[in-house]
């Protein structure tokens, strides 16, 4: 496992994909690209076959050139690092810093791939694979890229905590379309580390985060609410949005956020920086502006922390407001006189 330290001190875990796995998505690529140029290269002899042999050269060198060149940098670039071979492989090339790859390093990749690749059979590529601590080829290291494992076994996926359960659903009108892969990245690798780091530069870090994620959605975090809460409720809300386009219906909203209102404790468990009890059904109780469950104050009419409205007043049964007891009402049946 290689880890890369990025701007904002996140700890990112790369896992760089081993030398078999590479080779047998590069060869799983070569024969999709094979067979796609003698496609080609028979559909454009058919149809030019009254070219000269100089016409006849130039059509199959731009036939190769295309296939084997350019079609690949334009799936790499399209796919964010994913070719056909690397997806069956679970596999993907990222940036250095762990975030997607663009036109830029796609063509560099692809460039010195013809030479470490096709014309010497990868044995350049090998050698300079196996030579690298990383893994990586002459076209990763002039492109700054990397390739790794996207699948990880589910019992080492790092776990994301849960945001706390007042704020499940808070987010759900929120526009999720600006924010771009690395910043989620970057979110989602602070959630999985915040209780290893000092609490003053994670509270820092956050406080970051969270100032980036609200310019990209144009909603700042609600006043009171810990920046980490934050960040864990838009995750979870991201990831609930996933679940119902890959499954759809309620159910997978559901389990995406993890059933999170009969759990309680989350200050304390996750380190948010508060410790919140969860409860099905908050009231508030007291007359006097004592503070209820849910952050509402009494009947004194102030507003909770978070937005919550004024708690209802509580009066006790038998007696008005004066303080005289009433008398209980009548119940059953009463027989005429």
């Amino acid at each position: 496992m290689s880890e890369l330290v990025t701007g904002e001190a996140v700890a990112l875990e790369l896992r760089p994909a081993k030398l078999p796995s590479r080779a047998l998505a590069v060869l799983i690529d070569l024969a999709v690209a094979f067979v796609a140029y003698l496609a080609v290269t028979f559909g454009i002899i058919a149809s030019t076959s009254s070219l000269d042999d100089a016409a006849a050269a130039a059509v199959a060198v731009a036939s190769f050139v295309l296939v084997l060149v350019g079609v690949p940098i334009a799936v790499e670039t399209l796919s964010h690092g994913r070719s056909l071979g690397k997806l069956a492989c679970g596999l993907r090339v990222v940036r250095d810093d762990g975030g997607p790859i663009r036109f830029r390093h796609a063509l560099v990749r692809g460039a010195v791939g013809v030479v470490e690749i096709l014309m010497t059979f990868g044995v350049v590529a090998c050698i300079a694979s196996l030579v690298s601590a990383r893994g990586r080829r002459l076209g990763d290291v002039f492109a700054g890229t990397l390739v790794v494992r996207e699948r990880v076994p589910a019992g080492r996926a790092a776990f994301v905590p849960p945001p706390p359960p007042w704020l499940a659903g808070r987010f759900a009108e929120l526009d999720l379309s600006g924010v771009p892969e690395g910043l989620w990245l970057a979110i989602r690798q602070y959630l999985t580390r915040m209780g290893q780091l000092d609490p003053q530069v994670g509270g820092a870090m956050a406080e970051r985060l969270a100032g980036d994620l609200a310019e990209r959605t144009g909603a700042p975090a609600p006043y009171g609410v810990p920046a980490a809460a934050y960040l864990a409720a838009v995750v979870h809300e991201r990831q609930a949005r996933d679940a119902r386009r890959a499954f759809g219906g309620a159910g997978a909203e559901a389990e995406a956020r993890g059933e999170l209102g009969s759990r309680s404790g989350y200050g304390d468990r996750y380190g948010y920086g508060y410790g919140t009890e969860a409860v099905d059904s908050p009231v508030a109780t007291g007359t006097s502006g004592a503070s209820g469950a849910s952050g509402a104050t009494g009947a004194s009419g102030a507003t909770g922390a978070f937005g919550g409205g004024p708690a209802p007043r509580v009066r006790e049964s038998g007696s008005d407001e004066s303080g005289a007891r009433e008398a209980p009402p009548a119940t059953g049946f009463v027989p005429p006189a």
